[in-house]
């Protein structure tokens, strides 16, 4: 399972082992356009006013009152407390902010092309989402988050695709001894990070356990709460299932903290939601969630620490080394 390792200092992270990315010209399509740029600044601004204006913050049914009140903080033992949705103005910012960085120069990348039409998905289907609630169709609803579940995921392998990543320069130029002109600058690859894998990460995290929520309360508006287990049990196994999908996510992706702590953030919601005082209340959940929300970020940490042992950067390569026992490490180590 050898293969040739370069280390690369791309958006992601340094000491990947990389392959010539796929030139960016080459794979823009539409969307790489100017007027698919536009194109794509106007979807995102349209889907958030949709979302906006959906959610009840203008007027009209709020979200919590909709559905039958079955997204409430306290419809199931898995919702999470009412303050954790303010993340959305952290993501609707990060994806207004990245509509406008599409039309720089920095963004004419190959890993960017290759996600952007699942990130326009993605925006689309969240819009969908607030009006598929409206409409009280809370069964779809669950068929629309899962959807928008899938395009992130789908952003954050193209993202981690070492088809697209970017090499780093090396150190002096050929034949030379003159350093090297980087391929980009420091503040262009920061904001790529930001506004392109932080924002992606973020809405992915925070996705994975709205996604749990919603299909909780779906099932519960169908008269079911877990039985046999019991519905405390069932929201602990719940929290059990996202906080793996968490560390599953940060081994995957190398201890990207994006995802992990909006995870976190939505699981330590859950626990203040069951602690509060008002609604569903059960210690035994309440710290179960804490505690996971804190297993998130530390199994994170360790995927980071691990990627920064292995030559590819990816702390998945160490673990598949491990795994396979051929002594023909993935990582070259």
């Amino acid at each position: 399972m050898s293969t040739a390792a370069t280390p690369s200092g791309g958006p992601g992270r340094p000491g990947r082992s990389t392959p010539a990315p796929t030139a960016a010209s080459g794979s823009a399509g539409f969307l790489g356009t100017r007027t698919g740029q536009t194109t794509t600044a106007v979807v995102i601004v349209i889907a958030i006013l949709s979302a906006f204006v959906g959610s009840g913050a203008v007027g009209g049914t709020p979200i919590t009152e909709a559905a039958d009140g079955w997204l409430t903080a306290d419809s199931t033992w898995i919702a999470p407390a009412g303050p954790a949705f303010s993340i959305w103005s952290v993501i609707y910012t990060g994806l207004v902010g990245y509509g406008i960085w599409q039309f720089f120069p920095a963004a004419d990348a190959a890993r960017h092309h290759a996600a952007r039409p699942w990130i326009l998905a993605g925006v689309v289907l969240n819009s969908a989402w607030i009006w598929v609630v409206q409409a009280d169709w809370l069964a779809v609803s669950v068929l629309v988050i899962v959807l928008l579940l899938a395009c992130l995921c789908r952003v954050l392998v193209i993202l981690e695709s070492a088809r697209y990543r970017e090499p780093a320069p090396p150190a002096t130029a050929t034949g030379t001894g003159a350093p090297a002109a980087p391929s980009r600058g420091v503040a262009a690859r920061w904001t790529e990070r930001i506004l392109l894998d932080g924002v992606q990460g973020l809405y992915l995290g925070w996705v994975t356990v709205a996604t749990l929520a919603n299909i909780a309360a779906w099932l519960a508006s169908l008269g079911w709460t877990g039985a046999p287990l019991g519905p405390v049990v069932w929201a602990t196994v719940l929290v059990v299932v996202a906080t793996l999908i968490a560390t599953a996510t940060a081994l995957y992706d190398g201890g990207r903290f994006a995802p992990a702590l909006a995870t976190a953030w939505g699981l330590a919601w859950i626990a203040v939601g069951r602690s509060d005082g008002s609604g569903l209340q059960s210690a035994s959940l309440a710290l179960t969630a804490a505690g996971a929300a804190v297993l998130v970020v530390l199994a994170t940490i360790a995927a980071w620490l691990m990627s920064r042992r292995s030559v590819t950067g990816e702390a998945r390569d160490l673990i598949a080394d491990a795994l396979d026992g051929d002594g023909d490490p993935i990582d070259g180590r």
